[in-house]
């Protein structure tokens, strides 16, 4: 008989396959009210092939899929001939005796001793029976002579060993024997929770001490640890971390003389599961996605099941991450089914189900509508929302909110649950002066709707700092500006660009950019012209300080030229532009100052050679000068005025440049 307890929606049909294939009812073989399998008259070969023997498991279907149970191997019992008789041998009184039976039953057969076909009295601790056939006889005594033999039996059958002779030798002088290690410890494979036994059976005279340790020098430890007879090493409930290499040491007592043996112990672990995949509901031409994680000694090997079935990828079927995880794409109602994950290694199996329903757009709620978000705090963030109108609402069970700090992943994101009745939730725990990204989901007992549209809002604690950019000309019309990002991701929600022509002051714009855009082009710039560009960046808390910078396009013209007549073209590091903006400002000032100064200094001598005098404005004695240029006498001679003398320009010009080249005579001159 082999049970099948289901629990599910009704009406539920049971089903049973062996290897593989489905069971037919037949008198001899019923699945019974239950669920439970009754096989009659159980039988091992009928036309040569086997007929019971095999894996079976039951699948249970409902409307909503096809779930299958682990396999039950079903072995027809048996107990063949021993493989290992024990042998006789020969033992010194007060030595150690040892005999060994191996059989393989199945089940496992229980093994018992019989001395002179008298069952052993296995009340004397002088007598250890070890689980895997072995007797030993610690202290030899005259009377432990005999004839030995192994009873194995199980519900197939009892065998019974050939008989070993115990023979005890006495009377010899005691000499000294070195340590010898009559049988040590073997490598075992067992599962956790069960009992492990390491033999050590040692002989010599003086006795010698038994002891353990591990290979690897950690602790064997006392919990659970029991010494059988004198040396033998019984470890209760077994955990993966006894597994270890284990060393039994042979002492001559007072000495350093020893010998050692050892066996590797294997302790394995079936699969458990670490994830389950998770039951979904996706509408149609969407994807779903399940994980499954199990651990387990050795590594668990996974499988996927659909209704039952071996599921293998292609088309819209991939399997990732040694098949721990499923993805489907592009889903329609042939998807929706049980899909199992089934894990399996040597110690065992598990597995895992869950289920895949495919919605179809009018069984869905509509999208939250008019979502909005504005910071509270520092750390909060209020948002607010309205309901979808009433066709699409009434089956609403709740909302879920999803939130990610801009800069960060998708797998960063944070999902938080909202009661169907609050249309205003306050998001807390956030980080100050940090933007974030948050849309609404609506569900229903069928699925999820659309999301709503995105909303970024930042958090309390201040604006963003000033941005370092830099400008390079495209070409006649058009200015590159590139800048950083800043640093700390959802400081900025985005950026505003400006430019103005220089001297006009009136900016156009802004531009507004994204948070994640670091580079712009404006264009249809006037040719030659001077420009001042200005970036600020912005999030909910305000603009940062605005940075700005020059840039002509009159280098651009100049490079164009060069271009056309050498065929090259100029590559401008970025930034060079600016500079050039600040040197031609420089040259224009310097231009202007030169321009100045001749005009003061034009404008000096003018007024010193007219307040000499002309000879039209006075009349003058031509008398002898003087070394500077000055009459003799002049101040004694009486001033006198005539009418002024017409000239022509270009007469006038002469005399100036005389008076200004300094040449003499030149003191009196013309009404110009």
């Amino acid at each position: 008989m082999l049970d099948c307890g289901v629990q599910g929606e009704e009406p539920i049909t049971v089903t049973w396959r062996r290897n593989g294939v489905t069971l037919a009812s037949s008198p001899r073989v019923k699945v019974l009210a239950n669920g439970t399998l009754y096989i009659q008259s159980f039988q091992k070969r009928r036309d040569g092939s086997d007929k019971d023997m095999g894996e079976y498991d039951c699948a249970a279907q409902n409307r909503y899929g096809m779930l299958v149970s682990r396999k039950a191997k079903v072995l027809l019992a048996s107990l063949p001939k021993f493989h290992t008789h024990p042998v006789s041998m020969s033992v010194d009184e007060g030595s150690v005796a040892r005999f060994q039976c191996q059989i393989n039953g199945v089940p496992e057969a229980n093994i018992t001793w019989e001395r002179d076909r008298a069952p052993l009295n296995t009340t004397d601790n002088r007598y250890i029976l070890l689980p895997m056939g072995i007797l030993q006889v610690t202290g030899v005594k005259r009377v432990d002579a005999g004839v030995f033999r192994c009873v194995a039996n199980n519900i197939a059958n009892t065998r019974y060993s050939h008989d070993a002779m115990l023979n005890i030798s006495g009377g010899a002088p005691r000499i000294y024997k070195e340590p010898v290690i009559l049988s040590g410890p073997q490598n075992l494979t067992i599962t956790i929770h069960q009992t492990a036994i390491l033999e050590c059976i040692a002989t010599g005279n003086p006795r010698p001490i038994v002891s353990w340790s591990r290979l690897d020098g950690r602790s064997i430890g006392v919990e659970g640890i029991q010494v059988l007879g004198t040396g033998n090493l019984m470890i209760s409930d077994v955990s993966l971390q006894h597994s270890g290499v284990y060393v039994c040491a042979a002492n001559r007592p007072g000495t350093r003389m020893r010998r050692t043996a050892h066996g590797r112990l294997v302790v394995q672990a079936p699969p458990e599961f670490l994830q389950w995949p998770q039951s979904v509901s996706k509408p149609a031409g969407g994807s779903a996605v399940f994980t499954c994680v199990a651990q387990g000694v050795p590594e668990p090997h996974l499988i996927w099941l659909k209704n039952g079935k071996v599921l293998t990828p292609g088309n819209n079927v991939k399997l990732t991450n040694n098949n721990s995880t499923l993805a489907l794409t592009r889903v329609g109602s042939e998807d929706e089914a049980i899909y199992q994950c089934i894990a399996e290694n040597s110690a065992g199996t598990n597995q895992a189900s869950a289920r895949l329903a495919v919605a179809q757009p009018k069984d869905l709620p509509a999208a939250p509508e008019d979502l909005t978000a504005r910071a509270l705090s520092p750390g909060a963030l209020q948002i607010k929302w309205r309901e979808p109108h009433a066709n699409a609402s009434e089956n609403i069970i709740g909302y879920v909110l999803h939130i990610r700090k801009i800069g960060e992943p998708d797998s960063m994101e944070l999902q938080e649950a909202i009661s169907k009745g609050s249309f205003q939730h306050d998001v807390a725990n956030l980080e100050p002066a940090t933007t974030y990204s948050l849309y609404l989901k609506a569900f229903s007992p069928l699925g999820a709707s659309q999301q709503s549209h995105t909303v970024l809002s930042t958090t309390l604690g201040g604006v963003p700092a000033a941005l370092t950019f830099f400008t390079k000309v495209v070409n006649s019309s058009a200015v590159q500006v590139l800048w950083e990002l800043p640093t700390k991701a959802g400081r900025a929600e985005g950026f505003r660009l400006s430019y103005c022509r220089v001297p006009q002051g009136v900016f156009q714009g802004p531009i507004q950019l994204p948070c994640h855009v670091n580079v712009h082009v404006i264009t249809m710039l006037e040719l030659g012209a001077v420009y001042e560009v200005k970036l600020v960046a912005y999030n909910g808390n305000g603009e940062s300080e605005s940075s700005k910078r020059l840039v002509s396009l009159a280098e651009e013209g100049m490079m164009s030229d060069q271009a056309t007549g050498d065929k090259s073209l100029c590559q401008c590091r970025e930034g060079e532009a600016s500079l050039g903006s600040i040197v031609i400002g420089i040259h224009i000032g310097t231009a202007c100052i030169i321009f100045c100064v001749l005009f003061l200094m034009f404008g000096y001598r003018r007024s010193l050679f007219c307040s000499k005098g002309t000879q039209d404005n006075w009349t003058v004695p031509r008398v002898n000068s003087a070394h500077n240029g000055t009459p003799k006498d002049l101040a004694n001679q009486p001033r006198m005025e005539s009418a002024p003398q017409v000239v022509s320009p270009a007469q006038c010009q002469v005399v100036i440049e005389q008076h200004m080249s300094g040449f003499p005579g030149t003191g009196t001159g013309l009404n110009c």
